[in-house]
């Protein structure tokens, strides 16, 4: 399945192990993949099912936006659940998420909080958790963000003692009233296409320095995404499309 580009390998009730992981998402010797996602049993009686993440090297994800946008189309999709509104667990906690008429997926991210101000690689960044940690900073013009030699500098920010767990590194550009242009590096993936997590980091952080109003566009080179803050919580929409099926030897 596929999120504006940021793709997955959707399976269910198993657990991978790392070398499995690597192997599945390898574009060249395997299926090919950013990710991971594994759908078991949830958690409580008031979810549909329980969302689990693991990045294209094998290391686990606390939280991912399209991935969620992902799992709740599979979950509708087979029927599992009566209305288009229904809950997910994830690793963060439990997320609301409403399946569109048009197909699209509205998701609850939950609470974003901002933190402070970091250098690294000649850059002033903000950091943002969204339930997984990111580190945002603005361009001028959207040319500035396209030009970057953006794996060098996530590379980099991964050795950053502030995030001594890793980072996802955000570099964004206005392009209209409330929109901007954003390219992502993603911890343990390298840069991909999209990123829904990103994407609330990015528009907190606008929102909060006055660059943004609440309801925010963000145009990533897989698509755009639109995000949602209200109050302390972040909302993405967007799509997410099943791709193919098939099977793997174990």
């Amino acid at each position: 399945m596929e999120g504006m580009g940021n793709d997955f390998v959707v399976t269910e009730g198993l657990t991978p192990d790392p070398d499995q992981v690597r192997a599945w998402c390898d574009r060249r010797l395997g299926i090919g993949a950013d990710g991971v996602l594994v759908i078991s049993e949830p958690d409580h009686s008031g979810a549909a099912a329980r969302m689990s993440l693991w990045n294209s090297d094998g290391s686990v994800a606390e939280s991912c936006g399209n991935g969620l946008r992902c799992v709740a189309r599979y979950v509708f999709d087979r029927g599992w659940v009566d209305g288009r509104r229904f809950i997910v667990d994830t690793p963060t906690g439990p997320c609301e998420v409403e399946v569109m008429a048009d197909g699209s997926v509205r998701a609850e991210l939950g609470a974003y909080r901002i933190g402070g101000s970091v250098t690294g690689s000649g850059y002033e960044f903000v950091s943002v958790s969204v339930g997984n940690p990111h580190a945002v900073t603005f361009m001028e013009e959207p040319g500035e963000v396209d030009g970057l030699n953006l794996g060098e500098i996530g590379s980099r920010m991964q050795d950053h003692p502030t995030f001594p767990g890793g980072v996802n590194v955000e570099f964004a550009a206005p392009v209209g009233p409330g929109a901007f242009r954003v390219r992502v590096w993603e911890r343990g993936a390298g840069e991909t296409r999209a990123c829904g997590t990103g994407a609330a980091a990015v528009a907190a952080v606008a929102h909060a320095q006055g660059r943004a109003g609440p309801a925010v566009e963000i145009r990533y080179p897989g698509g755009s995404l639109g995000v949602e803050l209200a109050g302390e919580a972040a909302w993405i929409r967007g799509p997410a499309v099943s791709v193919f099926a098939g099977t793997i030897p174990a």
